[in-house]
């Protein structure tokens, strides 16, 4: 198979199990059944940006070129930080953009990856967001109105707990499973008088308090690294080795790792031996 990558497609089994597919420009590979097969990624050295199918030289913001970057509110420093969101004050570059996507529920969230960590995302990426990110358990703790109020929360919950994953870490094992409604109701309380005056700012139905079950999620990974080291697709542009895993949005190969979402827009030869 030849094209341009993008971020692997997930999604849950019955059995909790991660099913994952890589696209490959217009085609598609179910990677589950490669484990413990070689598979070999021949990159061409072209990147095509993710957004205007124009060449570029190298990649900015997970696969777009640098006009593209410039312009696109999806590449905004506000999508890293949501709490610095200016829609309100007429400076976001796409305003309809931003209405379709950041003017909808959000959900905050504890998530178990590299050990105990807060996030947020949209009301659609739930439990998408946690696969992304290699995470073991998820439970969605509060339901926000906007996404910018939810970067608001985060900010204070952040102050006593992680925002991170420790990639490493989360490459080389999974962490052990906590009580994630006992964790939320152990922090709630923590930052109930912050949350009392974003209500009082926003709205009573602004911010919602969730009573939700925790997801249990099973990546497909026969053996983790004891050490890891990520391969360099602009420097080492042939990968063969032999698939032992997928967590997250990273590929496990016996001698190394590779972030498939970092090789957005990156043309590839694709085979399996």
């Amino acid at each position: 198979m030849q094209g341009t990558l993008v971020k692997m497609r997930t999604q849950l089994d019955s059995d909790n199990g991660v099913q994952y597919h890589l696209p490959i420009g217009e085609q598609s590979l179910h990677l589950n059944p490669l484990i413990g097969k070689t598979l070999t990624l021949n990159f061409s050295g072209q990147i095509f940006c993710c957004h205007c199918g124009k060449k570029t030289k190298k990649s900015y913001a997970q696969g777009h070129c640098f006009p593209c970057m410039q312009k696109l509110a999806s590449c905004d420093m506000c999508i890293m930080k949501p709490e610095t969101c200016h829609y309100d004050q007429g400076t976001c570059r796409e305003p309809e953009w931003g209405q379709k996507n950041c003017y909808t529920p959000h959900y905050v969230y504890l998530a178990n990856t590299s050990g105990l960590k807060v996030g947020i995302t949209r009301h659609s990426q739930i439990p998408t967001r946690w696969l992304d990110q290699g995470a073991t358990q998820g439970l969605p703790i509060l339901k926000v109105a906007n996404r910018q109020l939810s970067g608001l929360v985060e900010v204070e919950l952040a102050k006593l707990v992680k925002d991170k994953t420790q990639w490493q870490a989360m490459l080389k094992g999974n962490a052990d499973d906590l009580d994630l409604a006992a964790q939320a109701e152990h922090l709630l309380p923590q930052i109930q008088a912050h949350l009392t005056d974003l209500i009082n700012d926003k709205g009573a139905d602004s911010i919602e308090v969730l009573n939700s079950s925790t997801q249990a999620i099973r990546f497909p990974v026969s053996e983790f690294p004891k050490k890891v080291k990520s391969f360099n697709a602009d420097k080492q542009p042939l990968i063969s080795d032999v698939l032992v895993g997928i967590k997250g949005q990273y590929l496990i190969f016996e001698t190394g790792v590779i972030n498939i979402r970092k090789y957005t827009g990156y043309e590839v030869t694709v085979s399996v031996e």
